[in-house]
């Protein structure tokens, strides 16, 4: 089996595998070492970060947040976690000679022009729709539909299903339907 695809990606099925051995290792890590009963749950931690920063200039404000009275705001796992997966998509993208700087990305770019506003104001209206989806569901989909599926749940393979229904669509919609290199 070859580590990497002809176009110097990675093997879709190593990954897979290296991502199923990390995620029983964060199992492990979460429950055995950490004493938690439950598994990640990162998205909390955006909330946090923003209250973190939001705190030396709005104190009384950030005290009267309903999730930012829960627990201290504090650096913890979850957070690290956060910075892992940067860390871990920086990796990637340098051992596979991937990262590169660009405004536009050449798929959006070829569909609606090299503007850089419209993409950030498609890029923050994707993220604000992807966060309130996540607080309702009280997770992340993808740890839920990944979590979800490695302890074989219903819930975890039915979420999966939508997220990817859902995800072809839009892209369909978005990018017209037309085949884009």
């Amino acid at each position: 089996m070859k580590w990497k695809t002809d176009d110097n990606g990675w093997n879709p099925y190593v990954a897979g595998a290296m991502a199923g051995i990390l995620a029983i290792a964060s199992v492990l890590a979460t429950t055995k070492i950490l004493g938690r009963t439950n598994y990640l749950g990162a998205s909390t931690t955006f909330v946090r970060a923003a209250a973190l920063l939001q705190r030396p200039v709005a104190r009384e404000r950030v005290a009267a947040g309903e999730y930012y009275t829960e627990t201290k705001i504090r650096v913890d796992w979850q957070f690290m976690v956060v910075v892992g997966i940067f860390l871990g998509a920086l990796l990637s993208s340098l051992t596979d000679g991937s990262l590169r700087a660009e405004a536009v990305p050449p798929t959006w770019s070829r569909r609606f022009g090299p503007g850089v506003g419209k993409r950030a104001i498609g890029a923050i209206l994707g993220g604000i729709v992807a966060m309130v989806g996540a607080r309702m569901a009280d997770g992340c989909p993808s740890g839920h539909g990944l979590s979800g599926m490695m302890q074989l749940s219903v819930s975890g393979f039915v979420a999966l299903a939508f997220f990817f229904g859902t995800g072809i669509v839009v892209a369909r919609l978005v990018y017209g339907g037309r085949n884009h290199e």
